[in-house]
């Protein structure tokens, strides 16, 4: 409020007009992936054409969206150059610095995390990393060319998600074997080569299921890479196979989801592992109720779903709970109110198994019991 009122700040709808303006630019418009996993460039596209008419010599374009290899200089930079008339690297110039921030800490992370710098060539290089040294403050990484900035931040997901992917793949097995995946990674983790990361019900997001087809739609077409996307999907399936094994068919079954978020305390659904599980619970003819307190009861009926609060008469009337996105206001959850409730599938490893399992209610979460038979 201070710098717009100082105006030091201003804000506007008018693309062209606000970069004619402006000596530097940096472009942070969303790139999804459609139903067919294949890149949507739509947004960021429309951006560029609208940078591209208001552009003038000496610019600095500094592209921060994560994009697959090549595309910033080969798809943006040329775009720009043809609409413009200006030259690439000397009329104008163009960087990569992949945003490297968590959803609900963008400023602390902005301090805190190195940033990545690639340029076109020297001269934009060379003014990209004074614009953040500037603007930022923080560590800086200057790397060989832009391809390698823009490959960076996609490895980092692919890390990631292979990560986890192997962390639920030894879940599984652990299960059958009746040892404690929490306890194991702690043990494991323990030695400094070692890091193995949480097991989930799933990972949702716009950064972690959809950046690996960056790499997979370039050519990465077999691999790690292409096999933890199939694994960390596959999980919701894993979860509904397990309340299936215990309670059989979930035809009739009122069915709540805590977490519409594809992670906790943050409001967002792009991905989440709730749709995968209510698209399979559907399929199976349940009742499907969701509750979030992020989200107006509104907008979860928008992705399909029958809102429930947690203080509702209706939750005595619950037979399965799954916990999706640990939230802050499930941390003292009591379920006490779920009378009818026969199990609550844990799929975050955050609820109190001992207060459950003393209400009767059968606990089950992601690699951290004992096969059904040694029970």
């Amino acid at each position: 409020m201070t710098a717009h009122k100082s105006k030091n700040l201003s804000a506007t709808t008018v693309t062209a007009e606000a970069v004619t303006k402006s000596d530097i630019v940096v472009v942070i418009v969303p790139v999804l992936i459609d139903n067919q996993y294949n890149v949507d460039y739509q947004l960021i596209d429309a951006a560029v054409k609208d940078i591209a008419s208001g552009i003038k010599k000496g610019t600095l374009v500094i592209f921060e969206t994560t994009i697959p290899p090549d595309d910033t200089q080969h798809r943006f930079g040329k775009k720009i150059e043809e609409l413009s008339g200006l030259r690439l690297g000397e009329d104008f110039y163009l960087a990569y610095s992949p945003e490297r921030v968590y959803s609900n800490r963008i400023i602390e992370d902005l301090k805190k995390y190195p940033k990545v710098v690639g340029g076109v060539n020297e001269k934009s290089l060379e003014l990209a990393v004074k614009f953040y040294k500037n603007a930022l403050h923080c560590e800086l990484i200057e790397v060989s060319s832009i391809e390698t900035a823009e490959f960076s931040k996609i490895a980092e997901c692919v890390y990631r998600d292979v990560n986890i992917a192997l962390a639920n793949e030894l879940a599984q097995f652990a299960e059958t074997k009746g040892v404690n995946m929490s306890e194991v990674i702690v043990a494991s983790n323990s030695q400094p080569y070692s890091h193995l990361h949480t097991p989930v019900i799933g990972v949702g997001g716009h950064c972690i299921p959809i950046y690996p087809y960056f790499f997979i739609n370039k050519g990465l077409k077999q691999g790690m890479t292409r096999l933890a996307r199939t694994i960390n999907d596959r999980m919701a399936n894993y979860a509904i196979a397990k309340i299936e094994k215990e309670l059989g068919s979930l035809t009739d079954k009122n069915i709540l989801i805590l977490g519409l978020s594809y992670r906790e305390n943050v409001k967002e659904p792009t991905k989440s592992t709730t749709l995968l599980l209510m698209d399979q619970l559907t399929n199976m003819r349940s009742n499907v109720f969701v509750n979030d307190p992020l989200f107006t009861n509104d907008e979860i009926k928008s992705y399909g779903a029958s809102p429930l609060s947690l203080q509702d008469k209706f939750v005595s009337e619950i037979d399965v709970v799954i916990l999706q996105a640990f939230h802050d206001a499930y941390t003292d959850l009591s379920f006490e109110e779920f009378k009818n409730c026969m199990l609550v599938l844990d799929g975050r490893n955050k609820l109190n198994k001992n207060e459950i399992s003393s209400l009767g209610i059968t606990y089950r979460s992601i690699g951290n019991e004992k096969p059904k038979e040694e029970l």
